[in-house]
């Protein structure tokens, strides 16, 4: 990294707290998402990690299994409590933090309350949604509520997996998110696009995580599927690829050298975020992540890599920028 590249803008950072691990534990979430153990964090360690790499600022989220273990009321009293926490580390780091609030869903009323709170109260930058509440998928009607008041604000949306219902057998063992996140992901979009989400919130600002998952490769067959089951309606099918074109998508996980080339045959290098995925990707080697990216050649003549994605955060996240 020169001495005149811009920090990076990091938009898939994560925290833990201690009360939020000991409730997750006590829920059945002692090994989450398969993984052997709960990851430490604080914000001085954070921020360390980010004077390493680079990182001017995080935006802070909480990562899979999220809040809700079952009961409503303890869900919104829990999905508070982090946010809280979270708002208040944003608070004593002036410029280093950003906050995506956590929702208590599948509970729509708890989530449209934690809304209210996370934007009025917090001055959060966006929410962070996993790609299944419980089975529920983010094309349910069900939390078409949820869409609408986030579409109303014109709210950054970040998309984090979690497991699927029956990620016990279909992770044949071994943790899920080596395999099963990436196409959580690509399921939860695809229920978005099929469902009209997408198109009827266009002022919603998605962000999928990981380099799309395994979207980029499956985007004209999910394409072809849609203009096939969708014929006939009163309105042409959408266009796929199109809509997934508008959707911006953060670089965590191994984007390098592969995913990439990948991603760029769908989405604009304009749609890029860096991601880190700090604290569940460990600190050595996310500061080898980083690495990777001042290594690599930006896809935009006379652009790095850390200026293309901190420009684009910035459009994206104006706040940031000023």
């Amino acid at each position: 990294m020169s001495a005149d590249e811009p920090g990076l803008v990091d938009v898939h950072a994560h925290f833990v707290t201690d009360s939020y691990v000991t409730q997750a534990s006590a829920a059945g979430h002692g090994r989450p998402d398969g993984l052997p153990a709960w990851p430490g964090w604080s914000a001085e360690e954070h921020l360390e990690l980010m004077d390493r790499c680079g990182i001017d600022t995080a935006l802070l989220s909480l990562s899979s299994p999220g809040v809700h273990f079952g009961d409503d009321a303890a869900a919104r009293e829990l999905a508070r409590e982090v946010n809280e926490f979270a708002a208040q580390v944003v608070e004593e780091h002036p410029g280093r933090f950003g906050l995506f609030a956590t929702l208590p869903l599948p509970d729509v009323d708890g989530a449209l309350s934690e809304i209210a709170y996370a934007f009025d109260t917090l001055s959060a930058d966006g929410v962070v949604l996993e790609t299944n509440a419980h089975g529920i998928y983010l094309g349910d009607p069900k939390l078409e509520p949820v869409f609408a008041e986030l579409g109303r604000r014109g709210a950054v949306v970040l998309l984090h997996p979690t497991s699927p219902a029956c990620w016990e057998k279909s992770a044949l063992g071994r943790p899920s998110p080596m395999i099963e996140f990436i196409f959580d992901t690509a399921r939860s979009v695809t229920d978005l696009l099929f469902a009209g989400t997408l198109e009827r919130q266009p002022e919603l600002k998605v962000v999928v995580p990981h380099c799309g998952g395994a979207l980029p490769v499956l985007a004209d067959r999910i394409n072809a599927f849609m203009q096939l089951f969708m014929a006939g309606q009163e309105t042409a099918a959408p266009d796929a690829a199109a809509q997934l074109r508008r959707l911006y998508y953060d670089t965590a996980g191994t984007p390098f050298p592969r995913q990439i080339p990948a991603l760029l045959g769908l989405a604009d290098p304009e749609r890029l975020l860096y991601g880190s995925d700090y604290c569940w990707t460990p600190a050595p080697a996310a500061q080898a992540h980083a690495a990777s990216f001042d290594a690599a050649e930006a896809p935009v003549k006379g652009a790095s890599w850390r200026s293309l994605t901190t420009a684009n955060a910035h459009r994206l996240l104006p706040k940031l920028a000023r």
